[in-house]
């Protein structure tokens, strides 16, 4: 007869030891476009230097702009600053773009290299947002606890300026509308207190040079067609 095997001692399994670590999500790349496009010295100038009569002259000019601006405007700011996605141009296209899977892919693409974009000149320069440099300045960033850097350029900005640009292109009938989101998405940045307006104005550069570069690349001329076809269907 085989010998009565021996009974394994329990193991005791602690509740800390069935927890996994976090998983990390993949740091974003490039979809269209390559960080060597975007060398940050030759895509805008510097920024307005610490103190300068210029940087002095940014902050007169948001407090006056948010003292004057209405409560009602005060909200969409803080709303766009909530608003981070294509979907800013849902009104001005007439329609919910995630509803054109071509297009829809497209500008989620677009967005994310000029954002990418847009990061590697905030990396580089380090400019600190105008909240950071005078603490007196209303701002939608008030007790989220934010670290006061990236302030060049907006990222914001950066999205309603590519993914305008590209829809202004594809779609010339809305790009008047599609335009006048684009900048008043702008604005709500420097009304919100965390972007000097040449930080926008940056946005804006970053974003012409992306979107052009896009639009002339070979690789990418099927999916601009597929985005464009979709697109022409729209009631004018």
């Amino acid at each position: 007869m085989l010998a009565a095997l021996p009974l394994l001692a329990p193991v005791a399994i602690h509740a800390e030891q069935l927890q996994t670590a976090p998983v990390r999500k993949p740091a974003p790349t490039f979809k269209l476009l390559r960080a060597d496009d975007f060398p940050p010295d030759a895509m805008v100038p510097a920024p307005p230097a610490p103190g300068s009569d210029v940087e002095k002259l940014e902050l007169a000019y948001l407090h006056a702009l948010i003292a004057g601006t209405s409560p009602e405007r005060l909200e969409q700011a803080r709303r766009d600053d909530a608003h981070e996605d294509p979907t800013i141009f849902n009104e001005a296209m007439g329609v919910d773009l995630k509803t054109l899977p071509a297009t829809w892919a497209l500008l989620l693409a677009v967005h994310n290299d000029a954002d990418l974009a847009a990061n590697i000149a905030k990396e580089h320069f380090g400019r600190i947002r105008p909240w950071g440099v005078d603490p007196t300045m209303p701002s939608c960033d008030a007790g989220k606890g934010k670290k006061p850097t990236r302030s060049y350029p907006s990222g914001h900005a950066t999205l309603g300026y590519s993914v305008g640009l590209l829809l202004a292109t594809l779609a010339p009938a809305k790009a008047k509308a599609v335009m006048e989101r684009a900048k008043d998405y702008a604005l709500s940045r420097e009304i919100c207190g965390v972007h000097f307006p040449s930080d926008t104005e940056a946005s804006h550069v970053i974003a012409t040079l992306a979107v052009g570069r896009i639009l002339a690349d070979p690789a990418t001329a099927a999916r601009v067609a597929a985005a464009r076809a979709e697109l022409a269907k729209l009631p004018s």
